[in-house]
């Protein structure tokens, strides 16, 4: 098998506490339970990352504590600072510095959802692909031999998952 990516929105967070900066906001009940439905999606489907690039916001650390628990397991985290709000042009130079087999990337919203659209070799007509919710996940294989190759609008779509039907 290729390389693989894994690519996931981070999970709902909570307004409670107007007083906390953005990067410091926490996952609400709902999230908690949407990221761990997500983890448990990706064993039964087997796409089990060996490293997790995860933003370096609260909200996005807690998503990936929460997938490790539906995993069972946890992969190598790297907490990457610049993945904190960053661009799709900012994502790919931080997915180029992967070194994992299959890797899991934790962002935010708008630039995490348009770097799915562009990284793909034809995205899902799904509109919620379109406009990629909390926690909304998409496997890639990847069209590069090494990530430092990898590039936007040649990757394959192979899976795509938001958390609402596997909680109902």
């Amino acid at each position: 098998m290729g390389l693989r990516l894994i690519l996931t929105r981070h999970a709902k967070s909570s307004w409670d506490d107007p007083r906390l900066d953005d990067v410091d906001r926490v996952l609400n009940a709902r999230g908690q339970r949407s990221a761990a439905a997500i983890g448990r999606w990706l064993k039964e489907r087997d796409y089990l990352p060996d490293q997790m690039l995860v933003s370096m916001a609260a909200r996005a650390r807690e998503t990936s504590d929460w997938l490790s628990d539906g995993l069972r397991y946890c992969p190598q985290r790297h907490i990457v600072d610049a993945l904190y709000l960053a661009s799709p042009h900012r994502i790919l130079s931080e997915l180029r510095k992967a070194t994992g087999q299959t890797v899991l990337l934790i962002g935010h919203n708008p630039g995490i959802g348009e770097f799915a659209t562009e990284f793909a070799l034809s995205p899902p007509l799904q509109g919620d692909f379109a406009r990629y919710p909390t926690a909304a996940t998409t496997v890639f294989d990847i069209a590069a031999q090494s990530w430092s190759q990898v590039a936007m609008g040649q990757n394959s779509v192979i899976d795509f998952v938001t958390p609402r039907p596997l909680l109902d």
